[in-house]
């Protein structure tokens, strides 16, 4: 008859593991230290902020463009990094202020350059009206309801006629074909061709004869 007892003793009953109910074998130690490691990277992967708590993180948006703003010293790198990234948005910010700017100052010199090629092909038309005026021609008649509505037409897109006797001489928008004047003042005596304006561009100098002002009495000055 065979003993249960025997057939239950194990083959080294003297080994530790059998004497030792806490007792750890080299591979089981090695496994346990494994998952260990596993678990602290997990855990760190999970929580990218480490041990920032959300007082810190408040504190850190709070200061905006100063990174010490808890006057502490210390500049977090959450506080630098929001710091670095608000220094780009106001450098974006600014560049794009900059280029509408530019844009806006481009686009109404663009039209007024349109204006001014519009207004030198119309010149021809104004000088004569100009003439027909000063003959007479547009006292009454089709011919003034004409010139009024066209000259306003002209004046709505800030085109303005320039060039009358008595003004003083600039040689900058005049053109003196002739100097009568023998003082160092000089004004516009005769007026030749008008000059125009589209808003602060000059579109055609206006020609004219240079004379002396006229004195008090009613004559020209020597």
């Amino acid at each position: 008859m065979t003993n249960p007892t025997n057939s239950q003793m194990p083959d080294d009953p003297g080994a530790p593991e059998n004497t030792d109910e806490q007792y750890v074998s080299p591979d089981q130690a090695e496994t346990l230290a494994d998952e260990a490691a596993e678990s602290a990277a997990l855990d760190a992967d999970e929580d990218p902020l480490g041990d920032i708590t959300d007082a810190e993180i408040e504190d850190a948006l709070a200061s905006e463009v100063n990174p010490d703003a808890d006057g502490d010293g210390v500049i977090s790198e959450t506080e630098l990094k929001l710091a670095e990234r608000t220094e780009d948005l106001q450098r974006v910010s600014a560049e794009y202020a900059n280029y509408r700017r530019r844009t806006e100052r481009e686009r109404g010199q663009i039209a007024e350059q349109a204006k001014a090629r519009v207004l030198s092909d119309m010149l021809p038309l104004l000088d004569d009206l100009d003439l027909a005026e000063q003959h007479g021609d547009l006292n009454e008649g089709p011919l003034k309801v004409f010139a009024d509505k066209f000259r306003s037409a002209l004046g709505s897109h800030k085109v303005v006629a320039f060039g009358e006797e008595g003004e003083d001489f600039d040689p900058e928008i005049h053109e003196a074909v002739q100097d009568l004047s023998e003082g160092d003042t000089k004004v516009l005596g005769t007026v030749l061709r008008r000059g125009y304006r589209v808003g602060d561009r000059l579109v055609r100098n206006a020609m004219v004869i240079i004379t002396d002002p006229a004195d008090p009495a009613g004559g020209t000055g020597a």
